[in-house]
Parts: structure tokens; sequence; C-alpha cells
């Protein structure tokens, strides 16, 4: 079964994040990304980013599933913080 860690070591391997929180069960996780890699980027195309890093993981059901429950900037994030 998945964990927590492993899911995120996998996305930070493949995306440099400034806060990066994985919650779940071991096949359903949930995701908060800080990143600077989605500056100038629309919603969809950072969920994307996070999930083409964990693609293959997806793909042979090692995670059953990832829900991205934000997906920001490193300043929309302090912003959200303040």
């Amino acid at each position: 079964m998945m964990t927590e860690q492993q899911v995120k070591q996998y996305i930070e391997a493949g995306l440099e994040c400034t806060y990066l929180n994985v919650e779940g069960d071991g096949h359903h996780f949930y995701a908060t990304v800080v990143s600077a890699a989605f500056e100038g980027k629309r919603l969809i195309d950072r969920h994307r980013l996070v999930k083409e890093v964990i693609a293959a993981r997806l793909a042979s059901n090692e995670i059953h599933a990832l829900s991205i429950v934000k997906a920001a900037t490193p300043d929309e994030w302090a912003k959200l913080q303040a």
C-alpha cells in the first residue's frame, strides 16, 4: 500500500515545491501543492503538471487517485495564509 510520504516524494522528485502536503488512505490521496512552476499557468495546467509527474504510478494503479486540493504559486499561497 502506498503511503502519503511516498506520494509526496514522487511529486517532489518531479516538481520543485515550496510547500507540499499529501493526505490519504493508501489508495486515494489529496494534495496541496505550492510551486513557482505554476506561475502564469491556468488551474487546469497546474493540475496537469502534478499529474504528469506521477502519471506512471497512476497508470499502473499504484496510486489509485490523486485529488489536487490546491495548486498555488508561492505568492498566491502567502496571500491565503495571511
